[in-house]
């Protein structure tokens, strides 16, 4: 795992949207999206719960977020 890849799912976290975070980061939201899924496969876990407008983290999520 990446630093930059670590610094992308922080953002998403606090914004709670990947578009909102894309924005703050100055990257494309399908940039974005495709770090995240990768990340979920590298961790094997699913770290974002998607709804339409916002992003909620699940437990593995939090637990990442906790230990970053």
């Amino acid at each position: 795992m990446e630093i930059r890849t670590l610094q992308y799912f922080l953002t998403i976290a606090r914004e709670e949207s990947i578009s909102g975070a894309a924005e703050y980061l100055h990257v494309t939201q399908p940039t974005l999206s495709r770090q995240m899924k990768e990340l979920e496969e590298e961790l094997g876990k699913q770290l974002f719960i998607r709804g339409k407008r916002r992003i909620t983290l699940t437990d593995e999520g939090m637990i990442l977020r906790k230990r970053a």
